[in-house]
């Protein structure tokens, strides 16, 4: 029995190496085990809609963590994962992404960037509205703020493209969708964006409603350039349509004698009440100006160059405040062109002659009142006058031969004695000016056709 014993006793060192192989043998088979059972796993859930989904395997047995958007949603995907062939035991750590209340959605613009903030109700949805920023705002970064909620109302992605769709029309600003409801601020990029967003929101789906829509129109400019060098006036910026395009451009040819009209404007809704007349006085006084720029911006005013003479400025800024339509605001800035050198009388008559046969001095119709549109032509006449500042001159009006030949005589006095009263005004002594008639009785031209009519109804500058 003690040699038995003895024996016996030293069996167990010989189970250390089966107990080793045995171990390693284990750990074999349960390692690729453990990784079939989670690749075999995570694949029987690619068309389960889920979020922060984490699969570990110990043995055959399955931890399973995910967020989903639903309880059927969830119920199935525990469901799924115990049905995967292998898998002996599921430890369900799975549970409902958070809802949200109120559903608050919202997309904003600022000089750098578009981020997108707020709730979304699903993945895709994430993903479908951040390629659609992607597409409709070209070149702009996006930034994603989204996250993951239940609770968003019915048709959600379809809302939420469309606004998608408005905020590439703001300069700046913020459209934010609470439940069905949506509100707006911010400024419209160009003039007629913020009608095209009203409109755009008027094709919401049933249900959705706009509670506040604050977002402002960019200021409406119009703007023109005197340039003395290159003998232009450009016009740029808008005009609420083409009957005021064309009538503002005629009106820039008329008082603008000897420039070239360059126009670059373009039609926009959102000019304000008086703008066409608002515009029409600005040019004129822009047009007794050397040089010159003219904004007009909603209903403001800016004016800014160089008068023709000292009376000029003061002129200027009286006349335009009061031709404004009433609430329109007004502001210049005109200081005095340095003067000219002078001439002798022969030359300022060949000036005289050169300015007064590129325009002539306009009248209202059978009367001596100085049209308008002649002003810049007529500071130009004085600052002629100026060069020369002994010669004498004559101012003599003329007619055409329509109706009374006395009627005729007299108007042709009463408009020279006009344009004299016009010279003197400006500070010019009236000792140096003779205004006279002649009526109908030295036409340039035949009186028989309109055009001979309009050339022989002139004033002429004669250096005595």
């Amino acid at each position: 029995m003690r040699g038995l014993f003895k024996s016996s006793g030293k069996w167990w060192p010989g189970t250390i190496p089966l107990l080793l192989l045995w171990g390693l043998a284990a750990w074999v088979t349960t390692v690729p085990l453990e990784a079939d059972i989670a690749a075999r796993t995570t694949a029987s859930l690619k068309d389960s809609v889920l979020d922060k989904t984490q699969i570990v395997v110990a043995g055959r047995d399955v931890t399973f963590t995910a967020e989903a958007f639903s309880e059927d949603g969830r119920r199935s995907a525990v469901a799924t994962v115990e049905a995967v062939p292998g898998v002996r035991l599921v430890n369900d750590d799975t549970r409902l992404v958070a809802e949200a209340s109120p559903y608050v959605w919202s997309v904003e613009r600022d000089v750098v960037r578009v981020t997108l903030g707020g709730s979304t109700p699903l993945p895709a949805s994430k993903a479908k509205l951040l390629e659609a920023a992607r597409g409709s705002l070209n070149g702009v970064e996006i930034a994603d703020r989204m996250a993951l909620a239940r609770g968003a109302p019915p048709r959600f992605d379809a809302v939420a493209l469309l606004l998608i769709d408005q905020i590439a029309r703001l300069k700046d600003g913020k459209i934010t969708l609470t439940d069905s409801k949506v509100g707006l601020t911010g400024m419209a990029r160009d003039l007629g964006g913020r009608e095209a967003i009203a409109a755009a929101l008027k094709n919401l789906p049933e249900g959705f409603s706009v509670v506040a829509n604050d977002v402002k129109a960019p200021p409406y400019v119009f703007q023109a350039n005197k340039d003395p060098v290159a003998v232009t006036l450009t016009l740029t910026g808008y005009v609420p349509d083409n009957a005021v395009h064309a009538a503002l451009v005629a009106a820039a040819g008329r008082k603008f004698f000897s420039e070239k009209v360059i126009d670059n404007l373009k039609a926009s809704v959102g000019a304000p009440a008086g703008f066409s007349n608002a515009v029409v006085a600005a040019l004129g006084a822009l047009s007794r100006l050397s040089t010159g720029t003219l904004v007009v911006s909603d209903r403001a005013v800016m004016l800014s160059g160089d008068a023709l003479y000292d009376d000029a400025v003061s002129q200027i800024r009286a006349g335009l405040a009061k031709e404004l339509p009433q609430g329109w605001q007004v502001k210049t800035e005109v200081s005095v062109k340095p003067a000219a050198a002078p001439v002798d009388p022969t030359v300022c008559q060949q000036l005289f002659s050169d300015l007064l046969g590129k325009s002539k001095i306009r009248f209202e119709s059978g009367r001596a009142t100085i049209d308008p549109d002649s002003v810049g032509l007529l500071d130009r006449l004085i600052e002629t006058a100026l060069r020369c500042p002994t010669a004498t001159i004559e101012i003599a009006g003329h007619t055409d031969g329509d109706g009374d030949g006395a009627f005729n005589q007299t108007l042709s006095e009463k408009r020279a004695q006009a344009v004299a009263e016009y010279m003197v005004r400006a500070g010019l002594p009236a000792e140096r000016f003779r205004p006279v008639g002649y009526g109908s009785t030295t036409p340039v031209a035949p009186n028989d056709n309109d055009e001979g009519k309009a050339q022989n109804r002139r004033i002429e500058f004669m250096v005595r």
